[in-house]
């Protein structure tokens, strides 16, 4: 009877250290897969951090813009804040209440493009779209990479 035992006994600790085993396993696996995980999402962050820019408010300080859109006949309204952050250059510096010719060229270019919009494109979930398309735009008309983002802060369509 004590034989008999000694085999399970002996086959009771295989199991539990085996099971010991691979839960450390399991343990060490995860931990390598989070530290890779967390430390990809700090260089990502780091690599899209960039100095702080120039910010423009286009339109008026207090409404932003006011435009007839989806054609002479539409009668649809879009209200939209927008405040473009450039990088900084020490050319253009700003004049007193008059715009520079950079902020024009900026300001023309986002009502160009806004009043050739669908009403279908001002739908919030392509809210990243049109700002991407604002900004390739600006970038073309100032013939550089100047444009860091575009921020919406308000948006209403009547």
């Amino acid at each position: 009877m004590a034989e008999e035992e000694k085999p399970k006994k002996m086959s009771m600790m295989v199991i539990i250290i085996l099971i010991v085993l691979g839960l450390i396993l399991a343990g060490g696996i995860s931990y390598l897969i989070a530290t890779r995980v967390v430390s990809d999402k700090t260089v990502e962050k780091r690599a899209s951090t960039h100095e702080p820019g120039q910010f423009i408010k286009l339109g008026d300080p207090k409404d932003g813009l006011v435009l007839n859109i989806g054609g002479v006949n539409s009668g649809r309204y879009l209200k939209i804040g927008l405040i473009v952050e450039l990088k900084n250059d020490n050319k253009t510096q700003k004049e007193g209440k008059t715009m520079s010719p950079e902020e024009i060229k900026i300001l023309d270019t986002a009502v160009y493009v806004l009043r050739s919009q669908k009403i279908e494109d001002f739908d919030p979930s392509k809210q990243d779209q049109l700002k991407e398309l604002l900004k390739n735009e600006i970038n073309k008309i100032l013939g550089e990479e100047r444009v860091y983002d575009i921020y919406i802060t308000n948006f209403v369509l009547q």
